[in-house]
């Protein structure tokens, strides 16, 4: 199937054929069902995960092979038109997930697993991998390729960004049981390494430094190196001074996201709640 998948990719066809098709239908199968992943663990890579760029061509694939057409319930209430590829997700209940009413949409081409929770409104993107028992609270987003983990909690209004294109760029990886609180957005390949608890508002990219006050390092993603958040780190939104030039004559301060302690029984104990609402 990689071949298969790389040959269409990297020499576009004219046309696709009916073979080609069904290659794609069998690949988006493999997506929904886990078999194959845009990311996955890999303990020989400095950063534990592998990217798997053969996947995220395939997913591309199925954008250019299809055109667009009407999935509309109601046209004139609620008009809904996208690439044929890329329908809703199809479930049958067997599966354990919870779909609370109340807008949300999981797109087809992704790995829900079993007893995870979603709360409306809510999206999971094509590409997406989410663990089992993983919640994903209301007006929160899983982009084209993240891959969050078992037993998290994706709190409300927080941004799992994707990475989709380009092909070879690490998605963002939420590692297993870890806690993304209100309001957050973690972008650009950064990897949350498991138990770790982002507070409200905490915003990760490759381009803002992180402050460990517990460890006195400071991370950062570094050429193709994505950012790496430790485990069981507890990171909150924070700020350091402009140091010269106009900003520190305006007494200007720049955001950081910044480690202020390591996970403890007293931080399990804030978060128990999460069991009750599973």
């Amino acid at each position: 199937m990689q071949v298969e998948i790389e040959r269409l990719f990297d020499e576009k066809p004219e046309s696709y054929s009916d073979e080609a098709r069904r290659l794609f239908e069998d690949f988006k199968r493999k997506l929904n069902s886990g078999e194959i992943r845009a990311a996955e663990p890999n303990s020989s890579a400095q950063t534990g995960w592998r990217v798997n760029a053969w996947v995220k061509k395939g997913i591309l694939l199925g954008f250019r092979m299809s055109g667009i057409v009407d999935f509309s319930i109601d046209r004139v209430k609620q008009p809904w038109f996208d690439k044929a590829a890329y329908p809703v997700k199809q479930f049958n209940g067997g599966e354990g997930v919870r779909i609370v009413p109340g807008g949300s949409s999981i797109r087809d081409g992704c790995y829900v697993g079993r007893g995870v929770t979603c709360m409306p409104p809510m999206y999971i993107n094509a590409g997406a991998y989410v663990g089992d028992g993983t919640m994903v609270d209301s007006h929160a987003l899983v982009g084209s390729c993240a891959q969050v983990g078992r037993n998290c909690h994706i709190s409300a209004a927080s941004q799992i960004g994707g990475v989709l294109e380009p092909v070879g760029a690490m998605p963002v990886i939420i590692e297993d049981d870890v806690l993304i609180g209100g309001n957050c957005g973690v972008y650009e390949g950064t990897i949350v390494k498991r138990r770790a608890v982002l507070g409200t508002g905490t915003i990760l990219n490759r381009s803002t430094p992180v402050y460990d006050l517990v460890r006195g390092e400071v991370y950062s993603g570094a050429g193709d190196d994505p950012l790496v958040i430790p485990e069981g780190a507890v990171v909150v939104a924070g700020a350091r001074a402009v140091t010269k030039g106009p900003g520190k004559d305006w007494g200007i301060s720049l955001y950081t996201p910044v480690i202020v302690k390591y996970r403890d029984e007293r931080t399990d104990a804030k978060i128990q709640l999460e069991d009750l609402l599973r």
